[in-house]
């Protein structure tokens, strides 16, 4: 069975991994995350997780022990109005974004790409995620929180901002990072299954008397 590896330091994304019990290697390597000129959110998305992947492989040493790797990469954006809502630079930044989502429905692209040496596939999820209105105090004091410091759009739908979406439509998994539905069906085009390692359980079923 090949390697996997995860060309991420995101905690969410290993976390994801681990939940479908694939095992996993860590191998990251710098890319340039800036847009292209005139670049759509969806080609950006694809384009990073597919840049994160290959140099992920690239950085691995040629041995006999790589020959079979595969590196998962991906990426996610928040997109309102058909703007790309980074992580926030400041404050300021962060309680102006929140504003802008407050009340509204946005979009969450995440892309998922898989590289050998071999190949390449990749496979880009679009989400629709609906804010209810959020209260200046709110804003002000999620941002006190210190969770939107580190997130794309300024929130974190798996952690304190949960109480801030009223809606979701698409998969809540590739919110968080990664969608384990494309991810798992991308595995398997490189034979590597999920549920891997799981406990055994014996059930002895009672008849009934």
């Amino acid at each position: 069975m090949a390697t996997l590896y995860l060309a991420s330091g995101s905690p969410r994304r290993r976390e994801l991994l681990t939940q479908i019990a694939v095992p996993f290697l860590t191998q990251i390597a710098p890319i340039d995350e800036n847009a292209l000129p005139d670049e759509s959110p969806i080609a950006y998305v694809e384009r990073l997780a597919l840049s994160k992947a290959q140099a992920g492989l690239a950085a691995l040493t040629d041995t006999a022990d790589t020959a079979d790797a595969v590196v998962l990469g991906a990426d996610t954006a928040v997109v309102l109005d058909g703007r790309i809502l980074g992580k926030p630079t400041d404050r300021a930044d962060a309680l102006a974004t929140l504003n802008d989502l407050s009340g509204r429905t946005h979009e969450v692209l995440t892309a998922v790409a898989l590289v050998s040496r071999e190949r390449q596939v990749s496979r880009v999820v679009t989400s629709q995620v609906t804010f209810r209105a959020l209260s200046q105090a709110e804003i002000e004091a999620y941002w006190a929180s210190g969770e939107p410091q580190d997130k794309a759009g300024c929130y974190g739908i798996q952690g304190l901002a949960a109480v801030f979406v009223s809606q979701l439509q698409g998969s809540y998994s590739a919110v968080v990072g990664l969608p384990l539905c494309e991810t798992a069906a991308l595995l398997a085009e490189f034979a590597i299954p999920c549920w891997q390692s799981l406990p055994v359980h014996s059930q002895e079923v009672a008849g009934r008397g």
